[in-house]
């Protein structure tokens, strides 16, 4: 009942904050803070989204000398392909990691620095290049060996064999695989998402939104970076959205219109970080969307596998007939019997406390919402507000288009710190997934940092 009144209180205090006539927000920013009140959350820029997403055209086109490897420049991100039918996984690799060491060198030092700010946040400040080479080694190992074979292969090319975990603005191949696993050995910060449909949606179809928020890095190195790896290969080909050079999952499509996407939980018990014997959820969730054709497939699958993880995760995941968050809970806490993985829905009974009162929707911030589960709720004010300001937002509207969707998560004021927000400062990238028209559109955020009403681009068809 304890933990029942703080959960309770804090949801009640976000949302008759939120609902007042002036549409002012009084939250702490931290535990010792004063309430400090700021003018307005909801920016005056006013935007005319459309439910269609703009169009952008190539400013330069690059292909490898084999053709498994096609770059294409656009004005806010990379457009990659990967063909996995012309070629093996390591020939793939190979590929990539020379066509951009070839026509990107500048990548290397916008990269190569970012991967230290993870090392050092991951390791407090301080850390040992041996210590952080082994937990890469370790979780590389193990690796399904097809995906093994095209990390070796990309790291080897791009790096041009330099070697060693050392800060000089080189990426070595030690440090183009450490890259591909910042989820499972450094960790991101947070992310937010949200799925509507039936009687939510105008057309009745599924909408999802995806908020990755990512370190940009120091000087928004993500801005410089952002990218859509279209990786053929049949009927088991996706697409990921990342960042260049990456080659795991932060979120990704596949053919079959299953959408996925991660976002941190870790553990609220004080567990242990094991990475011995564990596996990369971001591969095996590469490995997932290749795969499986549903999104309760995938779903059950990550969950079989959640044990073996490093970090508690969620995995928001959709197609056009479901929507899930795949609460991952590792070993080491199912163990002492304070969490548990669980594939929730939209009927899935909430942990004590926690209001959802909106019907035909899911929403996920980063904690565990299920009954019974590890609680990252009670105590953590940005995955209360959050989760209460979607819950208003949702009630507030009958019924929505992607337009309105575009409108209801860009709606705050990007940059305030008085406030827990959804779209934040740390938005990397705001992803919508149309089932009606079989779209993806992404709004990236560039090296100018986040802005309040970013576009959104259209950057794939599937089902098609």
């Amino acid at each position: 009942m304890k933990r029942l009144t703080k959960i309770s209180a804090f949801i009640l205090m976000a949302a008759l904050l939120m609902s007042g006539c002036s549409k002012t927000v009084k939250v702490m920013a931290n535990d010792d803070a004063a309430l400090n009140s700021v003018d307005s959350y909801y920016t005056k820029e006013v935007r005319e989204y459309t439910d269609e997403g703009m169009i952008e055209e190539p400013k330069a086109t690059y292909t490898s000398d084999d053709g498994l490897c096609v770059i294409k420049v656009m004005p806010s991100y990379y457009d990659i392909t990967l063909d996995y039918e012309n070629g093996d996984r390591a020939s793939v690799g190979k590929a990539y990691g020379t066509l951009i060491r070839e026509k990107i060198p500048e990548y290397t030092t916008e990269m190569e620095p970012y991967i230290f700010e993870n090392i050092r946040c991951a390791y407090n400040g301080e850390f040992d290049p041996e210590a952080v080479q082994k937990r890469s080694e370790t979780l590389f190992s193990s690796m399904r060996p097809e995906y093994q074979e095209e990390l070796a292969a990309y790291a080897e090319a791009i790096s041009n064999d330099v070697h060693g975990i050392k800060e000089d603005k080189v990426l070595s191949y030690e440090e183009a695989i450490l890259m591909q696993m910042i989820p499972d050995a450094l960790r991101p910060t947070c992310c937010s998402a949200l799925s509507l449909w039936g009687s939510k949606t105008e057309t009745g179809d599924r909408i999802s939104l995806r908020n990755l928020e990512w370190n940009l890095g120091s000087e928004n190195q993500m801005g410089l970076i952002n990218a859509v790896t279209h990786m053929k290969n049949g009927s088991r080909s996706l697409t990921a959205i990342s960042v260049l050079g990456l080659l795991d999952i932060i979120s990704g499509i596949n053919d079959d219109g299953v959408f996925a996407a991660i976002l941190d939980v870790g553990s609220v018990q004080a567990a242990p970080y094991i990475y011995e014997g564990k596996k990369c959820y971001t591969m095996e969730l590469r490995f997932a969307l290749e795969e499986y054709s549903t999104a309760r497939e995938l779903g059950e699958f990550m969950i079989a596998e959640s044990g073996d993880f490093t970090w508690c995760n969620n995995i928001f995941i959709t197609d056009k007939n479901d929507s899930f968050c795949a609460e991952n809970c590792v070993s080491q806490v199912a163990e002492t019997g304070k969490g548990k993985s669980v594939l929730r829905d939209n009927n899935t009974p909430l942990l004590d406390g926690l209001t959802w009162d909106n019907p035909d929707s899911l929403c996920i911030v980063n904690s565990f919402a299920s009954e019974g589960n590890q609680d990252g709720f009670t105590g953590v004010r940005s995955n209360i507000v959050r989760f209460a300001k979607y819950n208003e937002w949702v009630k507030a509207l009958d019924k929505f288009s992607p337009k309105d969707v575009k409108d209801l998560i860009t709606q705050e004021v990007v940059d305030q710190y008085a406030v827990s927000n959804c779209h934040s400062g740390g938005s990397a990238q705001l992803i919508l997934v149309d089932y009606h028209e079989g779209t993806v559109q992404v709004a990236f955020t560039g090296s100018e940092g986040v802005v309040d009403k970013p576009d959104f681009i259209e950057v794939e068809k599937f089902g098609t």
